[in-house]
């Protein structure tokens, strides 16, 4: 039975958000069919936004091939997935337990704390469940003291995260009906203030002027499939078509394969956008039955795709300046005695896109391309920095991929090798939150007062 909550209910995040907009509609007495209709395609909107997902990592995973083959990269590449089915081996129990009481916790905190947001992206909960329990455990906090102290930690950060990104979130949707809740939070609040301090009176990306003889590029998915079909072009063309005819196409033609993965890629962005459109449709307002019976006045904090749709320039713009930034700084790493990092398309497409759409909301172009390069920084030196704290795990060749992954694990991993006692070290972590809280507490009265808010 626990097994079967745990990793097949809980552990399944198109059943959770489904689960949440089930009770939420249930809460408004809503009668039979609205219930039935409005939870199924909440859980479907997740499950086209995955189906999406798994289209786009499958052509970036091609693409990597690729690109390793042409150029010889050789180093640690961040994957959450990878990182983590290695982790379950011998965390899997701890990672469960911290990720069940996190998500109590977050919504006792969101009850009982100024910060209304209930995190919904239920594979970044569980990616950053195994990540404090690596960091406690290896630091030798282990049994019950590790479950409370991690589950504490992980509720925490799943209020502070999307309250920290609130007022650019509001920015870019133009109202305050969901948060952005992913563990990419840092970059993104980092892509917003480059924004902000560099894109005076740059214009946003969306008011790009296209002459009437290229008007079809206003049409997202044409401009996407072009882009992409370019790169993967390029990158054919120094691979060459012995590897790629050989070792990836299964002997189709190596320029007609790179044509087809662009291709692959465009649709991938496409079924995304198709499945957040009809999961905003649905959770926003099944989520209000919920807030208004358990949490009044929360909101659901989403995957980062949830935002794709307000800036759809900023979305391609913030993945190539982001992977532009991963490959420069590839090659900065070594200066500094840290392990390379091999740009992950996955990371960068995600991060780089969403950080993309914060930095154009506070600094239009300018901010969209140099936010978005903040962020691949981030993601390549972070990652690095990393590993060393992760234990026997920091030798599996692949770490965690997002900025706040690194954040929080290089934070925890320090407060807990400084001080030789558990207890001490658990005290400066609450210390720790505590202090975001107030932080974050402070800064949301003042984003809220009516001249900011307007």
């Amino acid at each position: 039975m626990v097994d079967l909550i745990m990793k097949d209910i809980l552990g399944t995040p198109a059943i959770l958000v489904g689960l949440f907009a089930l009770i939420g509609l249930i809460a408004q007495r809503r009668n039979i069919a609205d219930v039935i209709s409005g939870t199924l395609k909440t859980v479907m909107g997740f499950v086209i936004l995955g189906a999406g997902a798994t289209v786009l990592v499958q052509s970036l995973g091609q693409f990597s091939s690729m690109f390793d083959e042409a150029f010889a990269v050789q180093g640690v590449i961040p994957n959450n997935e990878a990182i983590v089915a290695l982790a379950q081996q011998s965390f899997g129990t701890e990672t469960a337990m911290i990720m069940l009481f996190g998500m109590v916790a977050n919504i006792i905190l969101a009850r009982l704390t100024p910060l209304k947001y209930i995190f919904l992206t239920g594979h970044h909960t569980m990616f950053m469940a195994c990540l404090i329990a690596v960091i406690l455990t290896t630091g030798g906090i282990t049994g019950v003291p590790m479950v409370i102290i991690g589950s504490i930690i992980l509720g925490s950060l799943m209020v502070l995260f999307p309250a920290l990104l609130q007022p650019f979130t509001r920015k870019i949707t133009g109202s305050d009906d969901f948060a952005i809740g992913h563990f990419g939070s840092i970059g993104y609040l980092v892509s917003s203030l480059v924004g902000k301090a560099v894109g005076k009176k740059s214009k946003s990306t969306e008011e790009i002027a296209v002459p009437k003889s290229l008007g079809f590029l206003r049409d997202t998915s044409v401009s996407v499939s072009l882009t992409m079909v370019l790169l993967f072009f390029v990158v054919a063309l120094f691979t060459g078509p012995t590897f790629i005819e050989n070792e990836l196409s299964g002997g189709q033609n190596f320029l007609v394969f790179a044509f087809m993965q662009g291709l692959t890629f465009a649709a991938g962005v496409y079924i995304i956008l198709a499945g957040v459109r009809m999961l905003l449709g649905e959770i926003v307002p099944a989520f209000k039955g919920f807030a208004d019976k358990v949490v009044p006045n929360a909101k659901p904090a989403l995957d980062a795709p949830a935002i794709f749709p307000f800036a759809s320039n900023a979305v391609i713009i913030g993945f190539l300046c982001s992977f532009i930034a991963g490959l420069l700084s590839m090659f900065l790493l070594p200066l500094f005695g840290l392990k390379v990092i091999v740009p992950g398309l996955v990371p960068h497409f995600f991060t780089g896109a969403a950080a993309g759409v914060f930095g154009n909301a506070t600094g239009g172009r300018r901010g969209a391309v140099l936010g978005s390069m903040a962020n691949g920084v981030l993601i390549s030196f972070l990652p690095a920095m990393l590993l060393p704290v992760l234990g026997s795990l920091g030798f599996e060749g692949t770490t965690f991929g997002d900025a706040d992954f690194g954040v929080v694990g290089i934070v925890l991993g320090y407060v807990i090798s400084l001080v030789q006692s558990n207890l001490v070290s658990i005290g400066l972590i609450v210390v720790i939150l505590a202090g975001l809280f107030g932080i974050v507490w402070k800064r949301r009265g003042q984003d809220e007062t009516p001249e900011n808010a307007a």
